[in-house]
């Protein structure tokens, strides 16, 4: 079976055999996490600026941000969705990326 020297595992998910090295190849993959988009397509990464698209009320916060206030230094979470930010006496803010655009 290792005729080419190549390590084979055996992957639960999908009840195969496949060489080591393409499954270390596809963990390295999904380690990176999901691609996160805003509202027009662009990709997101961290320490980005955004801009928003839409009034957003603050829960919790008892204030509305309007369109265009600019966020800075954006940090990606596990959630393709999700993004963390720092506003002006907002702390913990997690935005949607539907509603923000890449500055």
């Amino acid at each position: 079976m290792t005729s080419n020297d190549d390590d084979y595992v055996y992957d639960e998910a999908s009840g195969e055999w496949l060489s080591a090295a393409d499954v270390a190849a596809r963990d390295a993959a999904n380690a990176a996490g999901p691609e996160v988009r805003d509202a027009v397509g662009n990709l997101l990464s961290d320490g980005d600026s955004v801009v928003l698209v839409k009034d957003l009320a603050v829960k919790g916060a008892g204030q509305t941000l309007k369109v265009g206030t600019v966020i800075k230094s954006i940090r990606l979470t596990g959630d393709a969705q999700e993004i963390d930010c720092r506003h002006e006496g907002i702390k913990g803010l997690v935005l949607r990326a539907e509603f923000v655009r890449k500055r």
